[in-house]
């Protein structure tokens, strides 16, 4: 008989911020299904947080627009209410914005840094201590290859998800000997309804064809190569982010790790 890995969680109960739709979704319903409790995060107070969390056993939510200090204070707040103590932070939202290095403006990227930093930054200063507390815990950020790789275009987003990168190092450095580890995960580009949309689009333009397969070929071999020759899956991100916050994983920490088909390959 072939033994299988099973992921330890002992009852842990997990915050994955932007779960209420696209990979952030994903992550959460792979944490329900091996066992964790989890709670729906969303950035807007439309009910879509409390639909998402409906569909999960055991499953919380909370909202708030974390780009913002009274908005983190708002979530940190529902989870005292709820009397929630959060043993894993999955800090998925992120968002990124179209902008050259002749056009940005001082307020675009200072939104960039509000969204995909101090968004992750207030939530770990309002739930650590707690981790601290119970001398066990997990903080997993959500990152992209362009830390490793940024491109010319969208030049705020990059640097933002850089300096994503660069806190989780740091924290882990805080955090030693606490029993909480600190990893960031980087995609390259993922499957995703919107992504597969906006490349639809640019097929027509291009004569790609209608074919996703086809399209896809294109992408792999004119922007995106590598070895894998195709795009990741939501649930590829969400395996690898639910090992990285189960005990199996206890002795990974403080990494930067890419999930992109080998196309960044220098070690």
């Amino acid at each position: 008989m072939v033994a299988t890995m099973q992921l330890i969680f002992n009852h842990k109960t997990a915050l994955v911020t932007g779960a209420d739709r696209n990979t952030g979704a994903v992550i959460a319903r792979t944490l329900s299904r091996n066992g964790v409790s989890v709670i729906i995060h969303s950035n807007q107070c439309d009910g879509s947080a409390a639909a998402a969390a409906h569909a999960l056993e055991n499953s919380f939510f909370v909202e708030g627009d974390i780009a913002t200090e009274g908005g983190c204070q708002a979530v940190l707040a529902q989870l005292q209410s709820q009397a929630l103590n959060v043993d894993i932070l999955v800090n998925n939202y992120g968002t990124a914005s179209f902008a050259k290095w002749d056009s940005a403006s001082t307020e675009e990227w200072l939104d960039m840094y509000q969204k995909n930093v101090l968004s992750a930054a207030r939530l770990v200063q309002g739930i650590v201590p707690s981790m601290k507390q119970r001398a066990w815990g997990r903080i997993v950020n959500l990152g992209t290859i362009g830390s490793h790789r940024p491109g010319k275009i969208m030049p705020h987003y990059y640097a933002s998800k850089s300096a994503l990168a660069n806190l989780g190092v740091s924290l882990t450095q805080e955090l030693a000997g606490t029993g909480i580890t600190v990893n960031t995960v980087s995609p390259g580009l993922i499957h995703t309804p919107e992504l597969e949309a906006a490349y639809r689009v640019k097929a027509r333009k291009k004569g790609w064809g209608n074919d996703w397969k086809d399209i896809v070929s294109h992408i792999v071999s004119e922007e995106f190569p590598n070895p894998c020759g195709r795009l990741a899956t939501r649930e590829e991100v969400a395996d690898l982010v639910t090992f990285l916050c189960s005990n199996n994983a206890g002795y990974i920490n403080g990494q930067n790790i890419r999930i992109d088909g080998g196309a960044i390959s220098h070690v």
